[in-house]
């Protein structure tokens, strides 16, 4: 069947499914124009790790037989969405970026992978990353770095930089990532997309590789507020699998964002004053300039533990990655050294060789902090900071409805200029990080572009299990402006 609606990468998912509804397209159709798309388009970005062509068309298929037969698994069956690998999907490489896990494919689905199987959404695509999520620019992978579309000598962010990467260069309408301490929201900022980053339990963290347990969620890349309510709608929920998960009633996000009422917001001044680029400032004070003029309560907001967010999540994070990383020790699988004579030497060098530096770096930190004589110093101190936080956040948002704050102190940066320095590196996220430790859900959104071309991103943050709310206002601001609208000229 020949498509009849031009340009199928440019349209959003609800245009996509309305289409695929009234039979303007088939999902065939679509799986191909993206898949031709990426072919001829990726060797340059490499947003993907793999991606199994005939497995999506197979699932286009499917689609399309159901829809002629009228048993539509729901009015989103047939989107395709490109998918982390760091989340497990049956049958395909599950390699976290890894030399560990190279060669390993998952003989399992994760929990929001089998919603939106259920769902009737073409699950395709391995999307690159930071190594095991560690790292703010997916220069940490060992498969190659991903490139920002919007300036190819510029990062993507990270961890889920290939997954942001695959929706602004219109490769996939949605992605999937995981958020520890602004993995979707940053990359969402850097490639002028949309990033939600729910609240902690929302979503189900089963057959997600783990990093740090307490801090990472599951959510959604679109290009606009719609788009990521939609695609939240499908993985959110309980799940018996997962203790973390919380059971909570799934609400209608795509209705909740589409309600459009003027609320109250919280502006995190400490976040507009040192460290911040100046063109970034200006375009997140005319965002907040756009908010007043409109109805919206917007007021001043302390954060004053802000500065200690970095320290205080690369203590817990770093301990966390030590756990959960034990598990790969060249015995039960993953990567085992060639080289080793002896049990002890399939431990340490299978680890040696599997792990890339930044892997290595982080459990180094994490067994440091870990360590006797510096647990209550290091690690338990942190947790209380942690608790602090909490409490503050929370009582601020008894008096507003959001807070809003820049998603990153500059635009996305060029390839080697942080890498050579961690510390530097780790304040890319000063803006997202509490809210990974305080478990909000949080957005970032286009709001401007700086003189160079590149993206810019505001970031909202709200009350516990109200991603309705952050996703209405959201919504009001990406409505009036066309940011979410534009892509790189060259593609």
């Amino acid at each position: 069947m020949a498509s009849q609606l031009g340009n199928i990468h440019l349209h959003s998912v609800e245009e996509l499914a309305n289409a695929l509804a009234d039979g303007t397209i088939c999902c065939v159709d679509l799986m191909e124009a993206l898949l031709k798309r990426t072919a001829a388009l990726d060797k340059r970005l490499h947003a993907f790790i793999s991606y199994d062509a005939e497995d999506a068309l197979r699932q286009a298929r499917e689609s399309d037989a159901r829809r002629k037969a009228g048993k539509m698994l729901s009015r989103w069956d047939g989107i395709p969405i490109s998918i982390k690998d760091i989340i497990a999907v049956k049958g395909q490489p599950l390699s976290c970026a890894s030399r560990m896990l190279g060669n390993y494919v998952s003989p399992y689905d994760a929990t929001v992978i089998a919603k939106l199987r259920a769902a009737g959404a073409i699950v395709w695509g391995r999307t690159n990353l930071d190594e095991f999520a560690m790292g703010s620019s997916t220069e940490h992978s060992a498969f190659g770095i991903t490139r920002n579309p919007w300036n190819a000598n510029c990062v993507p962010g990270g961890s889920s930089g290939g997954s942001a990467c695959s929706v602004a260069a219109r490769f996939s309408p949605l992605a999937l990532g995981t958020d520890t301490g602004g993995s979707i929201r940053q990359p969402a900022a850097f490639c002028g997309i949309t990033g939600l980053k729910p609240t902690y339990g929302r979503v189900s963290r089963y057959g997600v590789t783990a990093f740090a347990s307490s801090l990472e969620q599951v959510g959604p890349f679109g290009r606009s507020v719609d788009d990521v309510a939609i695609a939240l709608s499908l993985i959110a929920g309980h799940d018996p699998h997962d203790s973390t998960s919380v059971r909570i009633a799934v609400p209608d996000y795509l209705e909740a964002a589409q309600r459009l009422t003027p609320r109250t917001i919280g502006v995190a001044e400490e976040c507009l004053r040192e460290g911040i680029d100046k063109e970034v400032e200006v375009a997140i004070r005319q965002a907040i300039s756009f908010f007043k003029a409109r109805g919206y309560g917007v007021r001043s907001v302390s954060l004053p533990q802000a500065s200690l967010a970095i320290a205080v999540y690369y203590v817990i994070s770093t301990a966390e990655a030590f756990s959960n990383l034990a598990r790969f020790d060249g015995v039960r699988y993953g990567h085992r050294s060639s080289r080793a004579e002896n049990a002890v030497d399939i431990y340490a060098k299978s680890r040696g060789e599997g792990f890339g530096e930044e892997v290595k770096r982080r459990i180094i930190l994490g067994s440091y902090v870990l360590s006797g004589g510096f647990y209550d110093a290091y690690y338990t101190r942190a947790q209380k900071v942690r608790t602090l936080f909490r409490q503050e956040y929370l009582r601020i948002l008894n008096s507003v409805d959001v807070i809003l704050m820049p998603t990153t102190p500059t635009a996305a940066f060029a390839f080697g200029e942080k890498s050579q320095d961690p510390l530097a590196m780790y304040l890319a996220d000063i803006y997202t990080v509490t809210a990974n430790l305080v478990g909000l859900p949080a957005i970032s959104i286009p709001c401007g572009f700086t003189g160079a071309g590149l993206p810019i991103g505001l970031q909202l943050l709200g009350k516990p299990f109200q991603e309705g709310d952050l996703l209405s206002v959201a919504n009001f601001f990406q409505k009036a402006h066309v940011y979410h609208q534009l892509m790189p000229k060259d593609l």
